[in-house]
């Protein structure tokens, strides 16, 4: 066994002095110790020596084996010393050439308003509730006092599952408000960003996929004097400290009353332009007092509490904000387009 061991080392030796990569010193890693390795071999026959034999010779396997390892690790140890070597030496770097800076990115134009929405009405106490893009009839119609074969359905034409009518793509974050005030007790004070979906063709303003943000206070004693309140401090924030908001009376089916808000034209003043198509106002967003059979299919006592909401499109306060004129553009990932917000 003696001979057997050293002859084991003797080939290692001239082995290792020929290996020129890591992978052969590998390579000679399992053929000396692996499972099936010249040494593990050696060390499984042992069992046929005798008692006296067995410590003399498992000594003499235990240093054969250690410096097999050792043998191993230096080889190994200086062909990665030669490797890096070889890389400092190849990739030397000119330190004093110019660098190329990377290019750096931006916020996406409604990633922008996203946020500046939400920082907005986050300063004035509401907080931020999200939900599930895909919603049940329920949620998105039912609680919000829009019952089947209910005309407002038309206007709010969404995708639905194929097999399954009672799921479908949500066509506004309304459902995110039903969903809090069945498992939140007023007061409530939230706001609900988020993507849309209607089957609308697509043309310069119009998206079958788009962004929302409502809003949605309940508690007592809450009027449609502190629903103008905030959405007047809302207009001058956005457009500025001379902005001029008007409400309409209009018809949702979870509020009662309704309205609509206008804002005046920025771009003339109201006198009446291409940009508000010659009538001075802008069309925002609508709102009005949540209707009592809303709260109360919600769970909250009309008797007690009351509430307002508001919702607007996202996509309108960007093209106002940024002069675009083709909602298109926005999703197109065209990185000329984007470049120009950074």
């Amino acid at each position: 066994m003696k001979e057997k061991l050293r002859e084991i080392v003797d080939t290692l030796s001239e082995r290792l002095a020929a290996a020129s990569a890591l992978k052969e010193v590998e390579d000679l890693r399992v053929w000396a110790l692996g499972k099936k390795g010249e040494l593990t071999q050696i060390l499984k026959g042992m069992g046929a020596l005798s008692p006296e034999e067995r410590p003399a010779a498992g000594q003499i396997a235990n240093e054969a084996r250690v410096k097999i390892e050792s043998m191993l690790e230096t080889a190994a140890s200086t062909l990665r010393i030669a490797e890096l070597e070889r890389r400092i030496k190849d990739e030397d770097i000119d330190i004093t050439m110019p660098g190329r800076a990377p290019e750096r990115g931006s916020r996406h134009p409604m990633t922008a308003v996203i946020d500046e929405m939400s920082r907005l009405f986050v300063g004035m106490g509401f907080e931020i509730a999200e939900g599930p893009e895909i919603e049940t009839d329920y949620y998105n119609f039912v609680a919000l006092n829009i019952p089947e074969q209910h005309p407002a359905r038309d206007d709010q034409d969404t995708f639905y599952f194929e097999g399954n009518g009672n799921f479908m793509l949500r066509t506004a974050t309304s459902p995110v408000q039903v969903r809090v005030m069945e498992s939140q007790k007023p007061p409530i004070r939230i706001i609900c960003p988020g993507k849309v979906f209607r089957s609308d063709d697509v043309d310069a303003t119009h998206s079958p996929v788009f962004h929302q943000i409502e809003g949605l206070v309940v508690d007592k004693g809450i009027t449609l004097g502190d629903l103008k309140g905030v959405l007047t401090v809302f207009a001058k924030e956005v457009f500025g400290d001379k902005a001029v908001v008007r409400f309409r009376p209009h018809y949702f089916p979870f509020t009662e009353p309704s309205a609509e808000m206008d804002v005046r034209c920025f771009s003339c003043g109201g006198a009446g332009c291409r940009v508000c198509k010659g009538e001075g106002w802008i069309e925002l967003l609508g709102c009005g007092m949540v209707h009592p059979k809303v709260l109360s299919m919600s769970g909250i006592d009309p008797e007690i509490y009351s509430g307002y909401a508001f919702g607007m499109g996202l996509e309108r306060i960007a093209m106002q904000r940024y002069g675009i004129l083709d909602m298109r553009l926005m999703f197109e990932n065209d990185v000329r387009f984007l470049r120009q917000f950074a």
